[in-house]
């Protein structure tokens, strides 16, 4: 059920000017009725003025006069046409100014650590406008040189079951797509304290990074057709004939040597 405006200051009122129990007034101001008995016992919203819900046009008073004879009558909220359609407006959530210097080092993380995510969700989960989203992945952003990512939840941006939520989200998206997951990717979809507790991974030495699918197996051989049964054909001797002129052209060149003597 939607709560009244000013739902505390209500509260005070119907329980300063009715008879109403804890509980119909808990659940017409969207309270839990222990939090209502503090504000009878001067415990909780000391100091707040009493808001009337029919002077403004939010409660008939019949509805009091039906509740105050029964007890587990509940509170009908007076229909409003004017506010009709006025539903939460769906965009970027608001970020404190102390916090708005933040956004962009939790929009580089995002970026680099999950690029599965898409600019709306980035938007919803810090509280940014796609223009800078998109400047930061293109780094064309006018600071990029000086950004460094920051996890937004260690910034306070949003909460880890968010961040989880909308991580998830994106999987289940692009698994529905048929684009496959690596690893790290898989890995990311952990919880933060399921990911803490799981021992770190051996890694290669990047001196022989990518060489562990390397095998010498591949290799065809190809097979040696030479035929060494003939002694003088595996050791490559010349023939009869060519040594036969060897020996000649030495006994000429030693014949000349003689004369010249």
């Amino acid at each position: 059920m939607t709560k009244p405006l000013m739902a505390r200051a209500t509260a005070v009122w119907l329980v300063d000017n009715t008879t109403l129990t804890f509980r119909q007034i808990g659940e017409f101001c969207g309270m839990h009725e222990l939090e209502v008995q503090g504000i009878a016992d001067g415990d909780v919203a000391a100091g707040v003025k009493g808001f009337d819900p029919i002077a403004n046009n939010q409660l008939e008073p019949i509805e009091i006069e039906r509740g105050e004879k029964d007890p587990a009558y509940n509170l009908k909220l007076k229909y409003n046409p004017a506010a009709a359609g006025e539903e939460k407006r769906r965009g970027p959530r608001y970020t404190p100014l102390s916090k708005r210097q933040d956004r962009p080092a939790a929009i580089f993380w995002l970026v680099k650590f999950h690029p599965e995510l898409t600019d709306g969700q980035i938007s919803k989960l810090v509280g940014t406008t796609k223009p800078t989203i998109q400047s930061i992945r293109d780094r064309s952003h006018w600071n990029i040189a000086n950004i460094q990512p920051i996890d937004p939840v260690a910034l306070g941006l949003c909460k880890q079951t968010e961040l989880d939520r909308a991580v998830q989200q994106a999987a289940k998206k692009k698994a529905a797509e048929g684009e496959l997951m690596s690893d790290d990717e898989r890995r990311k979809l952990v919880s933060t304290e399921t990911s803490l507790s799981m021992a770190p991974e051996p890694r290669l030495p990047s001196a022989i990074a990518g060489l562990e699918n390397f095998s010498l197996t591949g290799a065809e051989e190809k097979p040696d057709t030479a035929d060494y049964s003939d002694a003088e054909s595996f050791f490559n001797l010349p023939d009869d004939k060519s040594r036969g002129d060897e020996d000649e052209e030495d006994e000429d060149d030693t014949e000349d040597r003689r004369r010249q003597r």
